[in-house]
């Protein structure tokens, strides 16, 4: 705790995990243990490096307030990582009720007979967390996600390797059933064909028969021959079909 008056606050110099190209925020605790409203302000050596929420406000009696200090990116470290940069806490007592609205550079002005009080704090970069070995990484506990994801990867390429099989068989189980289906239709129609043609040759021998009966003549011995030979050949082609 420090040792001002008015305000105590906590820690008593900033401290940032420095780390290049990245913002860095640290955290103050001021504390008023008096009955009094205090109002406060604080200033730095550098303010186009540092951002300070809130810079001016007002602790009442008793109460506490916090202030976030965050340090701009930056793009090279200092050497040996000292930092000279300062920063300036001021108290004043501010009127019973008083808020931040109420708040004028005037109270802080020590000339004009106002009892400021000032805490000078000083910045200290100090080592970032350390991120996990790569020992750990390849820790059993590690990489059992990692061994995981590639279970579930091989798994998905078994699943869409037999996917792929089944849809190929499919499609050749669909295509031998289409030309299985062309062929019964080709033959249907053959055969449906032969039927028409012994159905004609049928119909042309009663003719035959009906003339030579009307004539007297009988059925000439080469028709009867003809249509002997048509319907043998009429016979084997029914049964290859």
């Amino acid at each position: 705790m420090g040792s001002a008056e008015l305000l105590h606050i906590q820690p008593q110099e900033l401290q940032f995990p420095f780390e290049l190209r990245k913002q860095i925020s640290c955290s103050l605790q001021l504390s008023n243990k008096t009955d009094n409203y205090v109002a406060f302000k604080v200033k730095t050596t550098n303010p186009k490096k540092y951002c300070v929420r809130p810079n001016t406000g007002v602790v009442m009696p008793r109460s506490t307030c916090d202030i976030i200090v965050t340090m701009q990116a930056q793009k090279e470290a200092p050497p040996d990582m000292q930092c000279k940069d300062k920063f300036l806490l001021q108290s004043v007592v501010a009127s019973p009720g008083a808020t931040t609205k109420d708040i004028t550079p005037e109270m802080f002005n020590k000339e004009s007979g106002h009892d400021v009080e000032e805490l000078k704090l000083r910045v200290v970069y100090v080592a970032p967390p350390r991120h996990p070995s790569p020992v750990r990484e390849g820790s059993d506990e590690d990489s059992s996600p990692r061994a995981s994801v590639s279970e579930n990867g091989h798994s998905n390429a078994l699943e869409f390797t037999a996917a792929s099989k089944a849809f190929n068989e499919r499609g050749e189980h669909q295509d031998s059933s289409y030309e299985a289906r062309t062929h019964i239709s080709k033959v249907t129609e053959e055969r449906n064909s032969v039927i028409e043609q012994n159905k004609r040759l049928q119909q042309e021998l009663e003719l035959l028969r009906r003339e030579g009966s009307s004539s007297r003549g009988g059925i000439p011995f080469m028709y009867v021959v003809l249509v002997g030979i048509i319907g043998i050949i009429l016979g084997f082609l029914l049964k290859r079909t």
